[in-house]
């Protein structure tokens, strides 16, 4: 397996081991763990899953909207043909219309109906949030600046927790931190998530951020190093836990070699073809076992 596999497989066993069972606004209870980390070579073995499929194209994309596009425009990334974020759309009256769960006197979830009034100039979008704020704030601009120009900065932080864009935004950011670092010529990131569901989110954001490493260290020459992970809840949703069993079984399978990272020699961060294709950025010898679909807690 990939040391990618062994570590995430790692954590899916000790939240059912260890897990805690714990309502939440979906109504679907999880078991969690209130904290891990875990430590990745990026640049010895590319980070995507061998036990199930990761999609690695519409991971691109979504993490080209938002660092690269800078948009929160749910269009741009419907018109690539990635639908993550359909669900969080602010409708064309300017509300967004959702099903929350909330728990009773007597401890019960109880489904409620409720929307919230975000203005028609966000409509389309996801409001103040991600893309949104790393376009406000150029993020990612001045954490490629600071890389190049001045490599040994002990401040290169991308935060997507802004107080005053929190409450406009439609869904705060789950990941919502990284830092950037430069030692013996290569680039390392250490990444912080608020809440993480581990069969659905934490493959899919990953990869993600170990792709954005690459990007970012080839602005600035630099090889890439290490991608460090720390999650404050960790969670597996109840109807996820058959198809983790599942993902756990494929440990006895005959492993599957690491697959590698190719990026466009011939273009800078700004100029990666954002389209259906993603030509500039793609997986190679990617070798998997098969999907396993897991229900998306609302």
């Amino acid at each position: 397996m990939s040391k990618w596999d062994i570590e995430y497989l790692k954590l899916c066993k000790k939240i059912l081991n260890e897990g805690i069972k714990s309502p939440n606004r979906t109504g679907i209870d999880t078991y969690k763990i209130p904290g891990y980390h875990f430590h990745l070579d990026v640049g010895e073995e590319f980070p995507i899953l061998t036990t199930k499929q990761t999609y690695s194209r519409q991971a691109f994309l979504e993490m080209l909207w938002i660092y690269q596009q800078a948009s929160n425009d749910v269009r741009d990334l419907q018109n690539v043909n990635v639908h993550i974020w359909d669900e969080w759309e602010i409708a064309e009256d300017g509300y967004w219309y959702a099903k929350q769960y909330k728990t009773d006197k007597d401890g019960n979830q109880v489904l409620e109906f409720d929307k919230k009034f975000f203005g028609k100039k966000y409509a389309h979008t996801i409001g103040t949030a991600y893309g949104y704020v790393v376009k406000k704030y150029d993020l990612a601009h001045r954490a490629i600046k600071l890389i190049k120009e001045d490599p040994f900065n002990r401040r290169n932080v991308i935060s997507l927790w802004q107080e005053e864009d929190l409450e406009t935004g439609v869904l705060k950011p789950c990941v919502w931190s990284s830092e950037w670092d430069v030692t013996d010529g290569k680039l390392n990131a250490w990444v912080h998530q608020r809440s993480c569901d581990v069969p659905l989110g934490l493959p899919f954001n990953v990869t993600q951020y170990a792709a954005l490493l690459y990007l970012f260290a080839k602005e600035a020459n630099l090889k890439p190093g290490t991608l460090d992970w720390s999650i404050k809840d960790a969670q597996i949703y109840e109807n996820q836990i058959d198809g983790i069993k599942k993902q756990l079984e494929r440990e006895n399978l005959q492993p599957l070699p690491a697959p590698t990272l190719w990026i466009n020699p011939d273009k800078h961060f700004d100029e990666y073809d954002f389209s259906k294709d993603c030509k500039d950025i793609k997986v190679l010898n990617y070798k998997h076992h098969g999907p396993i679909k897991f229900k998306i807690a609302k």
